[in-house]
């Protein structure tokens, strides 16, 4: 994702879906910040959730952009939450 340019990393990802490819890990992390940027809480929450479907919550990357992105958005209980399930 360019700087200033969240929205298009949004809508980049929605095409993705769209035409059925499967985010991974590098994807999920752009996504994420895109959604701090905004504080587009509700679409970090869908990417979350889609994290979890495919398994990539285990990586430390993924991990990390969530608990910002959470911050960033104003909802410290589920960054936290994500914090405290992240390995050690």
């Amino acid at each position: 994702m360019k700087a200033g340019q969240p929205e298009k990393a949004i809508q980049l990802f929605q095409q993705m879906q769209q035409e059925g490819a499967t985010p991974n890990s590098f994807t999920f992390v752009q996504l994420l910040n895109a959604c701090a940027s905004l504080r587009a809480l509700e679409h970090g929450r869908h990417a979350h959730e889609q994290i979890l479907q495919l398994g990539c919550e285990s990586n430390v990357f993924v991990g990390n952009s969530l608990v910002d992105m959470y911050a960033k958005c104003g909802s410290l209980e589920e960054a936290s939450r994500v914090f405290n399930k992240m390995p050690l």
